[in-house]
């Protein structure tokens, strides 16, 4: 009898310990999707990723979608940001950034790296130039939201 009872005060120790702990755990704060860059303690940097959705319908016909991933990033008003594109599905995708004048090329394998500076709130779009249309399957397009 008194071993069932040794047992069952580890056994509350054990439960109140991992209890304690996870309180501790879950109540941190919530870390940010972006980070200061370590070659600049002012610029931060935002990763993203090219990606491909591929699937064949009942009749066979194989149908396609291409995405920036995350597709929706937020950036601060008046802050230098470096958005870093890493190109992993699709060959290359030439881009622009509606309502500025930037430009370029994500290639398969690279990393194309993007100075963003915005003193204007908005949403802007990142257009890939050769996925616009249902022709090429769906846009792909992500958005910047500058608050």
């Amino acid at each position: 009898m008194r071993f069932i009872i040794i047992k069952r005060k580890w056994l509350f120790v054990v439960l109140a310990g991992l209890l304690v702990g996870s309180l501790y755990y879950f109540n941190q704060e919530a870390l940010p999707t972006f980070q200061n860059s370590q070659e600049s303690q002012n610029d931060i940097v935002i990763n993203m990723v090219t990606g491909e959705f591929t699937s064949t319908t009942s009749d066979g016909k194989k149908i396609e979608a291409y995405r920036w991933d995350p597709g929706t990033i937020v950036i601060p008003k008046g802050e230098d940001v470096s958005l870093s594109i890493y190109g992993v599905n699709g060959k290359e995708h030439p881009f622009y950034i509606e309502g500025t004048d930037i430009k370029g090329v994500v290639k398969k394998g690279e990393e194309t790296v993007i100075p963003l500076h915005f003193n204007e709130e908005g949403t802007y779009r990142l257009i890939c130039d050769t996925h616009t249309d249902n022709g090429h399957g769906v846009p792909m397009i992500a958005y910047i939201v500058v608050d």
